[in-house]
């Protein structure tokens, strides 16, 4: 897991075996946790005397709050942040889980979109939090194979196959009405000339074509247009999608309760700005990175905490991996988690990119 620069200062060990303990105890059971719960549950070797005198310092040093209504002690986020920063490096995931994992995604083809909602899907299984993939999105994409579908007299449904696995699609108007065996012609000799190009030299490819006297030459050259235009709104997008599943893990949580504070994280996960800019925070790490509460940027997700890493390989294609859940999170198993998943990713950007 990549370190935070700027990492709390470690504890004595006595102190940060008490506040590790509140913490497993906190995400067990989502309530307060007082001292006497935590002596007669973890091996603590001190009485609770000496355990609530432990918690009242930690509580002065900013890793512990004192809820109103209650005698117990939550973790702050600076609390998570010193105990997400204690986590062995190696923390791997059961060998159990990993074949389970790996099982699940031999059922599905490459260089299609089903990986990356199997990756949001199997992560929020796995962790029981949300799960979240975007797609690997290269420098510039290229295309794979173009289809065109009669789906009215003068209409035909233009369908764009990236050779990342997206599938993209628009409406044209055809200028003459043309049957389906006449556009898969236009298509198949489209796909011909343009498949394992790049928008720029798509680009270049319509430049060099001819309108032609004929309704289908006109039409191909239309379609070429319409694809390089598609491609190049595709490589100007900071994140192209993102796939969500488990969200209703997280309203399960008893923290969002209210539902208007889980709305709000729902919004600000539909804002691409947002993803994109922390797509880009991602890429400076090397291994899974953590986001917890008030560390994320975007006000609506403080009451979140991130899981993330990116994928694939610079200079081919990149995407984003990760969980959404409370800041009461069980991160060992969700870093080790996506750290695996992140790792069957890089495996499908190689085989596309072989």
């Amino acid at each position: 897991m990549a370190r935070r620069k700027d990492r709390p200062g470690p504890l004595e060990p006595r102190s940060e075996a008490i506040l590790r303990a509140i913490i497993d105890e906190y995400v067990a059971t989502a309530t307060p946790v007082g001292s006497f719960a935590l002596v007669s549950r973890y091996p603590l070797g001190v009485s609770s005397a000496t355990v609530r005198n432990v918690m009242a310092e930690l509580e002065a040093a900013g890793y512990l709050g004192h809820p109103h209504t209650s005698a117990g002690r939550v973790p702050t986020d600076s609390g998570y942040r010193l105990y997400v920063e204690s986590i062995p490096e190696g923390i791997g995931l059961a060998p159990v889980e990993r074949l389970m994992i790996r099982h699940q995604f031999s059922q599905i083809e490459y260089a299609s979109e089903h990986w990356f909602r199997l990756a949001a899907a199997t992560l929020a299984g796995t962790t029981h939090v949300a799960g979240l993939a975007t797609p690997a999105k290269p420098a510039s994409c290229r295309v794979r194979r173009i289809d065109l579908v009669a789906n009215g007299p003068r209409t035909a449904s233009l369908v764009l196959v990236l050779a990342e696995g997206a599938v993209k699609q628009t409406l044209l108007t055809l200028p003459d009405q043309l049957d389906q065996d006449e556009l898969d012609r236009i298509a198949t000799q489209l796909t011909a000339r343009l498949s394992g190009r790049s928008s720029a030299q798509v680009e270049r490819s319509v430049a060099a074509m001819q309108p032609g006297p004929t309704s289908a030459a006109s039409l191909a050259v239309r379609t070429a247009e319409r694809v390089a235009a598609m491609m190049r709104e595709l490589d100007l997008a900071a994140v192209e999608d993102v796939f969500s599943e488990g969200l209703l893990n997280v309203m399960a949580a008893p923290e969002f309760a209210r539902s208007e504070r889980l709305r709000r994280v729902f919004a600000a996960l539909q804002d691409r700005a947002f993803i994109g800019t922390l797509a880009k925070r991602v890429s400076r790490g090397e291994d899974v990175q953590v986001f917890i509460g008030s560390e994320n940027d975007h006000e609506e997700m403080h009451d979140v905490s991130l899981v993330l890493a990116q994928y694939g390989r610079h200079g081919r294609a990149t995407g984003v991996v990760g969980v959404l859940g409370p800041t009461r999170m069980a991160y060992p198993h969700a870093i080790s988690t996506v750290r695996y998943v992140r790792g069957l990713m890089n495996e499908l950007v190689d085989h596309l990119y072989a």
